[in-house]
């Protein structure tokens, strides 16, 4: 198996890896010892402030997963991709925070306009019979890492 070495990203490279948005996993700590709540998601970020945001799909048999994403709940995301270039993979925790229509300034209007979340339809369910609800994450704390190059 080759050694493979991993170098942290500047802020620079990891603004660029996360510009587009794209795809991750979120994971969400649950009470009494339980495994995370962990799932895929899809993801936009805002370079200028440094904030993360989801599309959240709550659909009929999605009972307890409005329990588990509730406002102000600690979270871990972790995105990731491989190219010829190599692993990227960046890691960011903090807060998840709701983002309801009485919370929604012109500062996150401005943001939200700044990302691009795709949309992944995964859903066992018509997309219309689900209610989509959108988060901010603003990570206390984001690493990135890359696969180091020859020169690094």
């Amino acid at each position: 198996m080759e050694d493979v070495r991993s170098v942290r990203m500047s802020e620079e490279e990891r603004n660029e890896f996360l510009d587009h948005g794209g795809t991750g996993t979120i994971s969400v700590d649950t009470p009494s010892g339980e495994p995370p709540y962990s799932r895929p998601v899809s993801y936009g970020y805002d370079p200028e402030t440094g904030n993360f945001y989801f599309r959240f799909a709550v659909g009929p048999d999605d009972a307890g997963k409005t329990d588990v994403v509730d406002d102000d709940v600690m979270v871990s995301f972790v995105t990731h991709d491989r190219t010829d270039a190599g692993w990227r993979s960046v890691v960011a925790t903090g807060r998840l925070e709701e983002i309801t229509k009485s919370a929604l300034d012109s500062a996150v209007a401005d943001a939200m306009e700044r990302v691009a979340i795709p949309f992944v339809d995964v859903y066992d369910s018509h997309p219309l019979t689900l209610e989509f609800r959108f988060f901010r994450l603003s990570p206390d704390d984001v690493a990135g890492k890359r696969e180091a190059e020859a020169g690094d």
